[in-house]
């Protein structure tokens, strides 16, 4: 079977979606997955575009040694240069450049003319193949631009010293049949093309993200660009794990293979998902919750009698086990370090201790403890980072009757280490808790979202909410969990600030470094 590549640019791409502000720690565990995921090419980031994403960039390049890591730039030389710095250090450095090459890119975007465009091409590939060994020439716009100038285009960046040509479908715009011609075309049309792989890249506008790159390979790409759960600039872009999964549940109609880890879909969706605050549709393909459910009688009927009559694909193949319940409170230390492993996390005794303290506290609340409540107690301190957050809940209370204003009280800490309390109202109890631990930081801060969702089911269900806001200025996202909806509203908005202080940390500590 014909071997694809898969290209995972969920922390560039990915966190391009409105709303998504990852921070450094975050990126790390993203990435970290990624490659238990078993891609191939990891997108870390835009290491020119600011700081912190250089640094990010960075971090995870000298941290994975099993992908390839690559960052993207556009065709300069200080944005290659910025990339080279970020991502020297990376077993296998690569190197992500585009250029527009449609007619209405090239005339209203760059104001350029064709033929100044191929030269651009042709002198920032053969720079970056000075410093990368792997090097990635994408043609944005290609489903809108003229045939016969991207033969003419990509053979001169081939032999200018790219490794890997992407016809990316920039808008969503084309079509399977369209997408999958000019794939077929450019492969008899340019003469040195058997010399580097060829990449499908496609958004999800139309809603054909994942039929467009199938398209690709039945056409002679070898290689794939997709999110984890599609997520992605407008409408995303082709979701990995629906790509995977076709392929091994149509073998028959498209014999290829990847390295991917399907058992290890679920978990990567839920990372994602947890980390953007971006929820998965509960009828998303492959991974949304409603994906293996049978509501009809008669496709019950048939599952029961045999599950092949509706499912065609097992919860187990991508991760999802039917006996989710796991300790209960009577559970001892190392029944539950055993499970932590299980779950493919790698934690010092001393976050050990942490975790298993946040577990028994919530065994003595919760009647049952499933793989998800210990997944939402084990993320969230992986990614702790309480050595630098510079405010801390103490204490709140939220008074709220039918006939009553709600008012809520507030007890938080500094960052100097004082406590300072207060009480402000509200027309709701969140806008009461909000504006009274508005009242109490010192930031300007205005809220421009907030999402309140259940980690699993029943009364005792932990609620995670994410907030979005901006803080000085800066958009930051923050989330917080707790079995009270109001604590975990607290502790999301404290976490949003808080973001901005470390941010502010990371930014100063880059340009130390510098």
């Amino acid at each position: 079977m014909a071997q694809i590549k898969v290209f995972d640019t969920t922390l560039r791409d990915g966190e391009q979606s409105p709303g998504v502000n990852l921070n450094q720690l975050e990126k790390l565990e993203i990435a970290k997955q990624l490659e238990r995921f078993g891609v191939d090419i990891m997108e870390a980031g835009f290491p020119a575009s600011s700081q912190g994403d250089f640094e990010a960039v960075r971090n995870i390049a000298r941290t994975i040694k099993n992908v390839s890591v690559t960052g993207l730039a556009r065709a300069k030389k200080s944005d290659i240069d910025i990339a080279w710095d970020a991502l020297k250090d990376a077993d296998e450095p690569r190197l992500h450049i585009f250029l527009a090459t449609s007619p209405i890119h090239m005339t209203h975007k760059l104001k350029k003319t064709p033929e100044e465009v191929i030269q651009t091409a042709v002198e920032m590939v053969a720079y970056a193949r000075e410093k990368f060994p792997q090097v990635e020439w994408s043609a944005e716009d290609a489903t809108r631009s003229d045939k016969d100038f991207l033969v003419k285009i990509i053979e001169k960046v081939i032999d200018a010293g790219a490794t890997v040509v992407n016809l990316p479908d920039t808008v969503g715009y084309t079509t399977p049949e369209e997408y999958g011609k000019l794939f077929r075309y450019v492969r008899e049309n340019v003469p040195n093309i058997n010399k580097v792989a060829l990449s499908a890249h496609c958004h999800d506008d139309l809603g054909m993200a994942v039929a467009n790159s199938l398209a690709a390979i039945e056409n002679g790409a070898t290689q794939i660009e997709g999110t984890i759960n599609g997520i992605g600039e407008r409408a995303g872009n082709a979701a990995l794990e629906e790509f995977a999964v076709a392929l091994n549940i149509r073998n028959d109609r498209y014999p290829y293979q990847t390295n991917l880890v399907l058992k290890e879909i679920k978990r990567t969706s839920d990372l994602v998902s947890k980390f953007t605050g971006m929820a998965v549709p509960a009828n998303k393909a492959v991974v949304g919750r409603n994906a293996f459910a049978h509501e009809s009688g008669i496709h019950q009927d048939g599952v029961l009698k045999n599950a092949s009559t509706y499912e065609i694909i097992t919860p187990e193949l991508v991760g999802i086990h039917s006996n989710n319940l796991v300790l209960g409170k009577h559970s001892g230390r190392h029944a539950f370090k055993d499970k932590v492993e299980q779950l493919g996390y790698q934690f010092s005794e001393e976050k050990i201790t942490q975790a298993f303290k946040s577990f028994k506290l919530l065994t003595d609340r919760k009647k049952e403890v499933t793989d998800d409540d210990l997944f939402t107690i084990l993320t969230d301190i992986q990614t702790d980072l309480s050595d630098v957050k510079k405010y801390s809940l103490q204490a709140f209370q939220v008074q709220y009757g039918s006939s009553n204003m709600p008012t809520a009280t507030v007890a938080l800490t500094t960052p100097e280490g004082s406590r300072v309390e207060t009480a402000s109202t509200g027309q709701g109890s969140v806008e009461a808790l909000y504006n009274t631990i508005e009242s109490l930081v010192e930031e300007e801060i205005h809220l421009t979202d907030f999402n309140l969702s259940s980690i699993g089911k029943g009364r005792d269900a932990l609620a995670e909410v994410h907030v979005n806001m901006t803080v000085n200025g800066d958009e930051v996202s923050g989330r917080g969990s707790a079995q009270d909806v109001l604590e975990a509203s607290a502790q999301a908005f404290l976490n949003a600030v808080n973001r901005t202080f470390i941010n502010q940390r990371s930014l100063t500590k880059q340009t130390a470094q510098l």
